[in-house]
């Protein structure tokens, strides 16, 4: 028992300062987590954080987890006010629309999940179906397998019952290509993604102006490149339904004429 500063043997406790350090430190961190929310720009992470920290002021430990693999499309609103009732709304039925369809492919793709050729999972941005590319392509080349057109088929199926924005990434690995065709990654990974939106407008008659594409090469891994099972299943184009749906008006929404 302490009186006065001082412990049982009459001598003087260094330790009581201890627990004003503690209590500066807890201010401290609350000081930086209020500056970090007010200058984060993603409005998710800053609520996902300042929720961590008072379940951490309660309890004591920290808890959060933030997945993010790609940069998907950024939304600029001219409005700086809480989103209003009708944008809440849309947010809301999106997630509705995507959640049924991760079960779905999930199902609809049993075999080819097994088999490792595609992958499907959710991101914050929405819903993506990774094509591995050894079953979709040949090494270095940019000409889809006829005999995956059936998963493509599909594939399509799901998009056309969205009304969804969809975008097609080409992704490879890190080992330098060099051919007659492609001077690069960067070229033969935008190849494959302008095949494959080639292959879903024309053969699945899905309108141009729902599809988007792009080519990041190997600099947006799933896995590590150091290794052939890493590098193997970095060679991919993702399918990424995205969580913006488009006008119910647009022609984009209709079967494009032939």
């Amino acid at each position: 028992m302490e009186e006065n500063g001082l412990n049982g043997n009459g001598s003087a406790s260094h330790e009581r300062w201890m627990i004003s350090y503690s209590d500066f430190m807890t201010l401290l961190f609350a000081v930086f987590v209020v500056l970090f929310t007010s200058a984060s720009t993603d409005k998710n992470t800053a609520k996902q954080v300042s929720e961590a920290v008072v379940i951490a002021l309660k309890s004591g430990t920290i808890s959060f987890v933030s997945h993010s693999r790609t940069p998907g499309p950024v939304s600029v609103s001219k409005d700086p006010q809480t989103p209003s009732a009708g944008s809440r709304m849309l947010e809301q039925q999106t997630v509705v629309e995507l959640v049924p369809s991760v079960k779905a492919l999930s199902e609809e793709f049993r075999d080819e999940i097994a088999k490792g050729k595609v992958e499907v999972f959710l991101e914050p941005r929405g819903l993506v179906i990774s094509l591995r590319q050894a079953a979709f392509f040949p090494s270095g080349q940019a000409t889809i397998n006829r005999d995956t057109y059936p998963i493509v088929d599909k594939l399509a199926a799901l998009i056309m019952s969205l009304p969804n924005h969809v975008i097609l990434e080409g992704h490879t690995d890190a080992v330098p290509i060099r051919n007659s065709r492609f001077a690069s990654n960067w070229e033969l990974s935008a190849a494959r993604s302008i095949a494959m939106l080639d292959l879903l407008a024309v053969r699945n008659r899905i309108p141009r102006t729902r599809l988007s594409v792009a080519g990041y090469a190997d600099t947006v891994p799933m896995e590590s490149n150091d290794d052939p099972q890493g590098r193997a299943h970095n060679r991919r184009v993702d399918v990424i339904i995205l969580n913006e749906l488009l006008p119910k008006n647009s022609s984009a929404t209709k079967p494009a004429a032939h």
